[in-house]
C-alpha cells in the first residue's frame, strides 16, 4: 500500500554549503536539490517540492545577499 506523507521543512544553510550541494547534485534550484536528496534516500515514486520562503537558486541567493548588504550600509 502506498502512503502519502506531507511535511514542512525549514533549515538554515551557509551560502557556500548551498553552492556545494547544488553542484554535487548538478541542480540549479533548491527544490530540485531537495527532490534529488529525498528520492535517493527513500526511492520516492512521486514527490512535490516547493520553496515558499528564501532563495530557490544561487541567483536569488546573490540578490538577497546584495540587498542585505545595501540595507546594512
Amino acid at each position: 500500500m502506498d502512503v502519502r506523507i506531507r511535511a514542512t521543512l525549514s533549515f538554515t544553510v551557509s551560502g557556500s554549503a548551498l553552492e556545494d550541494g547544488l553542484a554535487e547534485y548538478d541542480e540549479l534550484a533548491v527544490d530540485g536539490l531537495l527532490r534529488e536528496v529525498i528520492d535517493k534516500a527513500i526511492a520516492v515514486d512521486e514527490i512535490e517540492v516547493a520553496v515558499v520562503e528564501g532563495p530557490n537558486s544561487l541567483e536569488e541567493y546573490d540578490t538577497a545577499q546584495q540587498t542585505a548588504t545595501i540595507a546594512n550600509s
